[in-house]
């Protein structure tokens, strides 16, 4: 049964607060900016958790600058904190957004009362600020609906149509492979170098950096259907320049994609196709969904396919089945 989409469910996507440039950086005061890079530099951050660490911070240092004078952080109070909380509702982000926002600032904190406060005599009472704060009420979360098989080759078949190569592979790797975005833009053309055997139905990749901390993060290879690997070398077949990346934009040269590429692609293209909204998170789960739907055993999807080292992780996160059929016969 084809799950009914009621786009009544679908809240308006939450905006994102512009990026602080470093000339704006630049005006929030010494002090805070180097406790921030001191706190960054000790961190065990993955790259991209890094980057967000960072983004976070200069938002809540420019807020210091721009709305409190450029307040130390020693002579910060509870009131001011739940300023900075209420300027972020006021510009219509997501509950998530504030709450990783708040995060950031919570681990800065954390850091100057554990680290800094014996050292520097205006820290001594410091305290982390954010403790005890009202909790930030959730937005109503759209409704996640899976890409389902059929909607995987309406998309493909209209793609097709435009002979966006690119897209196909893309699409093809995400529904098949169930990667994140991340690790899509990171397979390499040594895949498709050698034919895929007959006898097989996927063959390993190299090895990927998944999710996870630190700078190496968590590094497994990823299994790669026929299906996936017919449309990643018909890509590369088709476009007019060499790159050791399957996953490429030329501008001028050939570069490795950024992964915020599938954002563009998924919200521009893929979900005027639909006619829904569609974005790159969806398809890992649609991935594990489909592959349980097709009876394989819920275990193997997720250690082998969703990279999970936990199950419960799946069954959470990426089941998407509705059961509709079983739920039908429990009443009976």
């Amino acid at each position: 049964m084809t799950k009914k989409i009621n786009k009544n469910m679908l809240r308006d996507r939450a905006k994102k607060l512009p990026e602080i440039t470093n000339e704006e950086y630049s005006l929030v005061n010494n002090e805070y900016r180097e406790f921030v890079d001191e706190y960054l530099s000790a961190q065990n951050h993955s790259p991209q958790t890094r980057k967000q660490y960072s983004s976070g911070l200069r938002q809540f240092g420019y807020f210091l600058y721009n709305s409190l004078n450029n307040k130390r952080m020693c002579k910060l109070t509870k009131r001011d904190m739940l300023r900075y909380i209420s300027f972020l509702k006021e510009r219509g982000m997501s509950s998530s957004a504030i709450n990783f926002k708040k995060a950031c600032v919570s681990s800065l904190m954390n850091y100057i009362e554990n680290f800094i406060a014996d050292e520097e005599p205006d820290y001594k009472s410091f305290r982390n600020l954010t403790r005890g704060l009202p909790s930030v009420p959730k937005n109503r979360v759209y409704e996640k609906v899976k890409v389902t098989y059929d909607d995987y080759k309406e998309m493909m078949s209209a793609l097709e149509s435009d002979d966006n190569y690119l897209g196909m592979a893309w699409l093809a790797t995400a529904f098949w492979c169930g990667a994140r975005r991340s690790e899509i833009v990171q397979f390499q053309t040594s895949i498709i170098e050698k034919d895929f055997p007959d006898n097989e139905t996927y063959i390993m990749s190299h090895n990927v950096r998944l999710k996870g901390a630190g700078e190496d993060g968590k590094i497994e290879p990823y299994m790669i259907p026929r299906e996936a690997y017919n449309y990643m070398k018909l890509w590369v077949q088709n476009r007019d320049y060499e790159s050791e990346y399957i996953f490429t934009t030329k501008r001028g040269q050939s570069l490795q994609m950024a992964p915020s590429w599938a954002d563009y692609f998924c919200s521009e293209v893929l979900s005027s196709i639909l006619d829904r909204r569609i974005n790159p998170h969806l398809f890992k789960a649609s991935c594990v969904t489909h592959l349980l739907e097709q009876g394989v055993d819920i275990n193997l999807v997720s250690k082998h396919v969703a990279h999970h080292n936990d199950v419960s992780t799946t069954i959470s996160h990426y089941d998407l089945r509705d059961f509709e059929e079983e739920k039908a016969n429990i009443f009976k």
